[in-house]
């Protein structure tokens, strides 16, 4: 399958590795992944927060970039949400947008969907000899219903020991600019879930928008004196990619 890597802002920025990543997993089975140059934002920043006429152009932008493609793949929840379920409402006035939506929605999937569902994948030949517990985020858990997808994939990763989060599907505090808008909120929820994590005994934290691993691998390492052995915040994608070859 020709598949187009949609890699998203945060992860060009600041998580290339994720990126990376995906393409291992996908080239490892034998699908063509290819990386549009004209992607950019999806505009989730500028509709959330209201603008959604500045939001427009990156709609028309998302959708002439990836129209030709099987499938597009984004190791994101929360923009593959924004494609699915914002995109639509965004497109409602111009009607042949919308029907560019409505064609290619459908055909943007975050990984664990594209893996599953699509490709019909659960074992993708990974490796990762660690105990591991899983984060499932607003975006994934609530508007994706990405139920437990990612974590049958973790599951069948050799030697990895996968234990159940407390309060799994409790919020982090990110939020996008509610950490900012809401601080001392985010704060408090944050605490909460990093009590969580190490309560797990954990050497990982995974999960599938680092946007929401950042802000908890930030609070891990800040608070209650964290350890060497702390745990560490990891894309799923990341975990998915590692062999006994290429640990």
């Amino acid at each position: 399958m020709r598949i187009a890597l949609f890699v998203t802002c945060v992860n060009d920025l600041v998580y290339p590795a994720t990126g990376r990543a995906v393409v291992r997993v996908l080239e490892r089975l034998g699908h063509t992944v290819e990386f549009p140059l004209a992607q950019s934002c999806c505009g989730q920043m500028h509709a959330n927060s209201g603008y959604r006429a500045e939001a427009l152009p990156l709609v028309r932008g998302f959708v002439d970039t990836f129209a030709g493609y099987q499938a597009v793949v984004a190791p994101s929840g929360s923009c593959v949400a924004m494609v699915r379920e914002s995109y639509p409402r965004l497109a409602a006035a111009d009607p042949d947008l919308a029907a560019a939506v409505a064609e290619l929605a459908p055909r943007v999937h975050e990984l664990s969907e594209l893996l599953v569902d699509v490709l019909g994948v659960t074992d993708v030949g990974a490796s990762f000899p660690h105990r591991v517990t899983y984060h499932p985020t607003c975006h994934g858990l609530r508007m994706l219903r990405l139920g437990d997808r990612p974590q049958r994939l973790l599951r069948a990763v050799r030697g990895l020991e996968l234990v159940a989060l407390p309060g799994a599907e409790e919020c982090c505090g990110f939020g996008g600019t509610f950490a900012v808008k809401n601080a001392d909120v985010s704060a408090a929820m944050l605490t909460d879930k990093c009590a969580a994590v190490r309560d797990t005994g954990a050497a990982y934290l995974a999960a599938a928008d680092n946007s929401c691993l950042a802000h908890i691998d930030g609070g891990l390492s800040r608070h209650a004196n964290p350890t060497p052995d702390a745990p560490r915040a990891i894309h799923y994608a990341e975990i998915l990619a590692t062999t006994e070859e290429r640990p």
